[in-house]
């Protein structure tokens, strides 16, 4: 059962006033009461009022009267408010269909999704403004996938280009180290700082990353071996830090193996008038639709990132047979996604309507925006380092004996929870500040408080010394009527709320939502067993207590794995 069921039971028994028969009725014009007591659920009238011609409040009380004599599931009392008709649903109904299981709904049109997220530069390692990139394009995967879509993550490596062009330089020419003497992409990243500390000095160095870019078009065997072994170091190390991170991918695709189909198709295109030349380059004129115009293909014959893009768009469509092409690229590039949705409508690769931006914030620090140019950044490696000697330090105070295993483990998850959540709970499109320290707290907003929360349910069920299993039978929920039961009801209905939330979180491509209501959610649960004797004489009680608790924690735990956060039995 879930709340979006509830309500459609109540639909249905309004239609069967005569009147309503054929109306449509929409389960969204219902909306949350202010307080428990005018009810649970308000539904407005004024939408039946309009297509009927007549006074909502009217309306409200004739389906009151209608309501009040018949048995609804889950209803206990209907009294019209005004334009309103306030619901009050049955506590033990509400309560005994959140322990017994909550449904989900699957979309009713499943999409073959394709989430192209990461697709970082090749030049150095990831740094905190792509772990945004990954987590947003990893959890929304699994929002996604639980609805019913088929999803596709794709990984683009942009392996080509001016950045690459100079660590090549770098490591042919400036660097007296050709093997890493340090996680791989790391030593590639000082490779790209040493160009970058060079250049100032010797700004004709510009000019030679430009030669090299040249070389490498050109297939020239020196510069395409050092650029294969410079490769081969980033992508080792990245597999690393993917790994650390929970990222998977179902096909990575290279720049530099897709660039030159890119090419052809913008030639073809020069061809159809689709695109015109200027001063030697290919460009797309996209005035007349509001947008400025876009270099293709440089003078010097050089290809640019949206080269690529284009060629990465019809492979896309043609071997996967997509629906729907989500990128997961910084707000920054706005404009830039906008000339190249047009392009690809223009050359009937897909409709734009297929095709969507998902934009996020910078990720900002107490010191300010990172600057991978100038080496003031902090990569991704380093995050998680210090997110794990915060949390190894909460471990050791709190549990000084567990053994160095279990404190591995239990850093491990600790800080990649406090990482994605922190991260998570923002709205993709505004800026975050991260505090490290803010985000390892096992209190507040934090995904350790989630997993906190999780392994204090599972102690308080292991210190009652039943079986789970045994828990959730034969349940006596009459038990709870002598205290009227509001904090049980206040749960169960939240917890009816929750497919309905992964559902908004689908549509709006955002996890924050996720995030709200798992934090609303477990500040209700950690006032329940504080307030309530859970563990007590009354075996009866103490039963259905523990199987409220029980349900609550999947919940939890079923929340934190669309955001790819793992639980911890033990805290």
């Amino acid at each position: 059962m879930n709340i979006e069921r509830i309500k459609g039971i109540i639909i249905e028994q309004i239609k069967g006033i005569h009147d309503f028969s054929k109306l449509e009725l929409s389960s969204d014009w219902f909306q949350k009461t202010p307080s428990p007591d005018l009810g649970d659920l308000a539904f407005q009238c004024f939408p039946i009022a309009k297509q009927m011609q007549k006074n909502p409040q009217e309306i409200a009380k004739k389906i009151e009267n209608y309501l009040s004599s018949n048995k609804i599931d889950y209803v206990e009392k209907v009294k019209a408010v005004g334009p309103y008709l306030n619901f009050f649903l049955n506590a033990n109904e509400v309560i005994e269909a959140f322990i017994s299981g909550i449904t989900y709904e699957q979309s009713k049109e499943p999409k073959k999704i394709m989430i192209e997220y990461s697709s970082p530069n090749t030049n150095k390692p990831q740094h905190l403004g792509h772990v945004r990139n990954n987590l947003l394009g990893m959890s929304i995967s699994q929002i996604l996938e639980h609805q019913g879509n088929k999803t596709i993550k794709v990984n683009l490596l942009n392996d080509r280009g001016l950045g690459v062009s100079k660590v090549i330089y770098a490591y042919l020419y400036l660097a007296k180290e050709k093997e890493p003497n340090k996680k791989p992409d790391h030593f590639v990243g000082d490779l790209y700082l040493l160009f970058n500390k060079e250049v100032k000095k010797r700004p004709e160095l510009e000019q030679e990353a430009q030669r090299i870019l040249k070389r490498w078009e050109e297939n020239d065997e020196e510069v395409i071996s050092s650029w294969k072994k410079i490769r081969d170091f980033v992508i080792e190390g990245y597999k690393e830090t993917y790994k650390k991170l929970g990222c998977l991918f179902d096909k990575e695709y290279f720049e530099s193996e897709i660039y030159k189909e890119g090419k052809e198709i913008v030639m073809e295109g020069l061809k159809k008038d689709i695109f015109k030349e200027k001063d030697g380059a290919v460009i797309a004129p996209l005035e007349k639709y509001g947008l400025p115009e876009k270099v293709l293909i440089k003078s010097n014959g050089t290809a640019l990132y949206i080269t690529q893009d284009i060629a990465l768009a019809k492979k896309k469509f043609e071997d996967f047979e997509i629906d729907y092409s989500i990128y997961v690229v910084a707000s920054e590039q706005e404009l830039y996604f906008k000339q190249l949705f047009k392009i690809i409508e223009l050359l009937n690769i897909a409709s734009s309507d297929k095709l969507y931006h998902l934009a996020y914030g910078m990720i900002l620090l107490e010191g300010g925006k990172m600057k991978s140019r100038e080496g003031n950044i902090v990569d991704a490696d380093s995050i998680i380092e210090e997110l794990e000697r915060l949390a190894l330090s909460e471990v050791e105070q709190r549990y000084p004996n567990l053994s160095e295993e279990e404190k591995k483990e239990r850093t491990e998850k600790i800080a990649i929870s406090a990482l994605k959540f922190y991260i998570l709970k923002v709205d993709p499109t505004r800026d975050i500040l991260f505090k490290p320290k803010e985000s390892i707290s096992f209190q507040g907003e934090t995904g350790p408080y989630l997993q906190y929360t999780y392994a204090r349910i599972k102690s308080i069920v292991r210190k009652s010394g039943m079986n789970s299993k045994d828990i959730i039978k034969n349940i006596d929920l009459k038990c709870f009527e002598n205290d009227e039961c509001i904090e049980e009801k206040a749960i169960a209905l939240l917890a009816l709320e929750f497919p309905s939330i992964i559902e908004k979180a689908a549509e709006s491509l955002k996890p924050s939502l996720l995030c709200r209501y798992l934090l609303d959610f477990a500040q209700l649960i950690n006032s329940y067993y504080h307030d309530k004797r859970v563990i007590g004489e009354d075996k009866e009680v103490m039963k259905a207590r523990l199987a409220l608790l029980l349900a609550s924690s999947e919940i939890i735990k079923k929340g934190l794995w669309l955001l790819g956060i793992p639980v911890l039995e033990e805290m």
